[in-house]
């Protein structure tokens, strides 16, 4: 089922959620021990440098993207008129839903991610904490910049392959979401 949102509310809401995994990820990162960033809570379980790992791995395919398209949007002769709603597709919305966490932060749909978007084991923890800090700055800027685009009408590929696009609304929808969730591990593993 898809959703309606209000353009500008919509915006900013998923501009304070980054501003909240910034928030987080400067108040219990950017300062923890190396050994305490890297330390796996069980053999299984990714450890905080790994879950901000995988979700570095997954900014640098959307991010590019999503800023390429907004820039082609943006230097165009007349960008399309921003809409005051956006409809959320199925299959983003879908897909959005499958990656929030519950409210107590834990995963809803469990999920093994792909091969290529696995941590590596032997991370430099403190880059890992710095690049996903850089990535979360760029995404609030797009944010800024998707004002004054149409979030219904660009559409964005998906890591799963070039076949399957979500409109840029349901892309920041989803990526965000898969962001929340994978903070909320990596809490659970500094904890």
């Amino acid at each position: 089922m898809s959703r309606i949102f209000e353009t500008p509310a919509l915006l900013q809401a998923l501009r304070l959620q980054i501003d909240d995994l910034l928030k987080t990820a400067n108040e219990q990162f950017v300062t923890a021990p190396e050994e305490v960033l890297l330390r796996q809570p069980a053999p299984d379980k990714w450890s905080v440098a790994q879950c901000l790992d995988h979700l570095n791995a997954y900014s640098r395919f959307y991010v590019p993207v999503m800023e390429q398209a907004i820039q082609s949007r943006l230097t165009g002769s007349l960008p399309p008129a921003p809409s005051a709603s956006f409809k959320s597709g199925l299959l983003g919305n879908y897909f959005t839903k499958m990656m929030e966490p519950k409210p107590d932060g834990t995963a809803g749909t469990r999920m093994q991610a792909p091969k290529a978007y696995r941590p590596l084991s032997d991370l430099d923890a403190a880059k890992v904490v710095a690049e996903f800090i850089e990535w979360q700055q760029r995404t609030k800027a797009l944010l800024d910049q998707a004002k004054h685009v149409n979030l219904q009408k660009i559409k964005i590929p998906t890591t799963l392959g070039n076949w399957l696009k979500f409109s840029l609304g349901d892309t920041f929808r989803f990526v965000i979401a898969h962001e929340r969730r994978h903070m909320a591990q990596a809490l659970r593993a500094k904890a």
